[in-house]
């Protein structure tokens, strides 16, 4: 799956758009590294997002291509 898809289904960003303008600003890594909004997510992958003075990281426990609220946060976990 898609890096900008893979946060919004996550709900780590609220819109697909937003995802792709920080993956465009260089403000997410995966594994230490700028990432692309094309990059392809997999399970185990660090993703670290970067909006304004707060830092997020997450380690991607679960690919889907659909995800409620209620099982959206299962698909990582904060670190």
């Amino acid at each position: 799956m898609r890096l900008d898809k893979f946060l919004k289904v996550s709900r780590l960003v609220k819109r697909r758009t937003v995802a792709n303008e920080l993956c465009d600003a260089k403000h997410v890594e995966v594994n230490g590294k700028t990432a692309r909004a094309s990059y392809e997510v997999k399970v185990g992958d660090v993703i670290a997002i970067q909006m304004g003075e707060r830092r997020m990281e997450a380690r991607v426990t679960d690919v889907k291509e659909y995800a409620t609220k209620d099982n959206a946060a299962s698909m990582y976990e904060l670190i």
